[in-house]
């Protein structure tokens, strides 16, 4: 392993020790501009699912799914320990509850209902495979430098090597401690308690929603017929 590899290591596991104590994940950030960028945010648990969120988020998502550059981007990715390293930690992170539970909030479903009557969106969908460029795009893709290395990638012993060294790595060692770790626990269920987990469906696991709504209400009205005293009247306003 070498030295560039074994520092992102160290930085990559930093940020996940970070991300299990305080319950978060980093940021999402903004719309991918590359390949491989996509694929980070496409193997990322805490984010994966924004494109399928809003029908907005759909269209480039679309885009790039079908772009030769990501196939070759997600093999090479694939091919690497560390993305899975990556996911592994990210599936313990309390911030993926939180990036899948968010599908129960209804604007989600109006979002797509609004885009389901809204032929820019099927334009726009359906762009990428009305675009010649597209297909010849896929028909120069054996030739690209980048599919020559992804099957040099194959033939390289560091590829193994760093495979078997995988598990030894500082992320792989704070992956497996997490299940250990009693904040892991209490993060989930800090998670699963808050109502921001689910978005506009977040309001039925608010106490204030009840508590709102039990304001004003006296008791005593339902008392009045057996006790014979008449409910007060309320105040004047002046």
């Amino acid at each position: 392993m070498t030295l560039a590899k074994l520092t992102a290591a160290l930085i990559a596991a930093a940020v996940s020790s970070a991300a299990f104590a305080n319950g978060t994940a980093p940021a999402a950030a903004a719309t991918p501009t590359t390949a491989e960028a996509w694929v980070a945010k496409m193997t990322d648990p805490t984010q994966n699912a924004s494109a399928f969120k809003d029908p907005k988020t759909f269209v480039p998502w679309m885009v790039a799914v079908t772009d030769p550059a990501t196939a070759m981007a997600m093999t090479n990715a694939m091919m690497n320990p560390q993305t899975s390293l990556n996911m592994m930690t990210g599936m313990m992170n309390p911030a993926t509850m939180t990036n899948y539970m968010q599908f129960m909030d209804p604007a989600v479903s109006m979002k797509w209902m609004a885009a389901a009557m809204d032929p820019n969106f099927y334009t726009a969908a359906m762009a990428p495979f009305m675009n010649p460029n597209l297909y010849m795009k896929w028909m120069m893709a054996p030739m690209d430098p980048r599919a020559m290395q992804m099957g040099m990638q194959m033939m390289n012993p560091g590829l193994y090597t760093n495979w078997m060294m995988a598990p030894m790595s500082p992320q792989a060692m704070n992956a497996m401690m997490a299940p250990m770790n009693p904040a892991t626990y209490t993060n989930w269920m800090n998670t699963a308690v808050n109502p921001n987990t689910y978005g506009a469906m977040g309001a039925f696991v608010n106490p204030a929603t009840y508590s709102n709504a039990a304001q004003g209400f006296n008791p005593f009205v339902f008392m009045a017929p057996m006790t014979g005293a008449a409910p007060a009247a309320p105040a004047a306003q002046k």
